[in-house]
């Protein structure tokens, strides 16, 4: 005979088996359940998330809006190069890049240089055809070195890749009451900000190849605030990943583990 045997269910909940003799203990043992307890996030937990989410997507949108205009780099020759009342001067980002024609009545008299491209005049844009064709862009009589340009595109692409992935594991932690998604999210918005200032390193050297590729004509460079949007963007991008890698440490009240107890009588 089985002699008769009852496992208690305990505080937290996890075990709950019961049976007597002896068709009771083994259905009580076949039918027992264990029962992992789920913490679900506080609403302070859900707050200091989002808090950090929208840490990061500040960044995410100073990246977008640098990312997509062509105020990366100005390029200007002499207000007095071409000895007449207008003088050139160039602007270009990682899609396009545009020529302006400006008044020299309207240039400040103590800049030597044409510009900058706020002041009104005719402007003329084009795309790249690095992404199409192939083809190499000349900007008075310079080249551009279509190599470095793809890798500073390709990089900021991935970039806003790794931006989107960390967004949705945001999501899904905030959906699911969880903070496990909280590490993955982190990883990608650190990346994303580490291949966004990857980005503007490349862009910078493609901009001291395209000088180096031609001397006939003396330019003034200086890089735009597209690329403080981006630099500052790619910062806060890291900076958020960080706070979400603090959030998911072991130490945080949500992520404590409480024992497993199994009382038998």
């Amino acid at each position: 005979m089985w002699s008769n045997f009852f496992v208690q269910q305990d505080e937290d909940g996890r075990i709950g088996v019961a049976g007597a003799g002896q068709g009771g203990g083994l259905g009580g043992i076949k039918s027992g359940r264990v029962q992992r307890r789920t913490h679900k996030m506080s609403d302070s937990e859900e707050g200091k998330i989002k808090l950090a989410f929208f840490v990061a997507i500040i960044g995410v949108t100073l990246t977008v809006l640098g990312m997509g205009t062509e105020f990366w780099v100005e390029l200007a020759q002499s207000k007095n190069f071409s000895g007449n009342q207008t003088c050139q001067m160039a602007h270009y980002g990682l899609w396009k890049g545009c020529i302006r024609t400006l008044w020299v009545a309207d240039i400040d008299p103590e800049r030597t240089s044409c510009g900058p491209a706020e002041l009104p005049g005719e402007t003329n844009c084009t795309y790249f055809k690095f992404f199409t064709s192939g083809e190499n862009a000349v900007i008075f009589k310079k080249t551009t070195n279509k190599k470095l340009n793809l890798a500073a595109a390709i990089l900021a692409l991935l970039s806003l890749t790794m931006m989107v992935m960390g967004s949705i594991c945001i999501g899904m932690s905030l959906s699911k009451g969880v903070p496990f998604f909280l590490k993955p999210a982190s990883f990608c918005f650190i990346l994303s900000g580490v291949l966004v200032l990857l980005s503007i390193l490349i862009f910078h050297q493609s901009v001291l190849a395209l000088l180096s590729s031609d001397h006939s004509i003396p330019l003034h460079h200086e890089l735009s605030w597209s690329v403080a949007c981006v630099g500052s963007a790619g910062a806060i991008l890291i900076f958020g990943g960080f706070i979400f890698i603090i959030l998911s440490l072991p130490f945080s009240p949500w992520q404590k583990c409480l024992p497993h107890k199994n009382s038998a009588t």
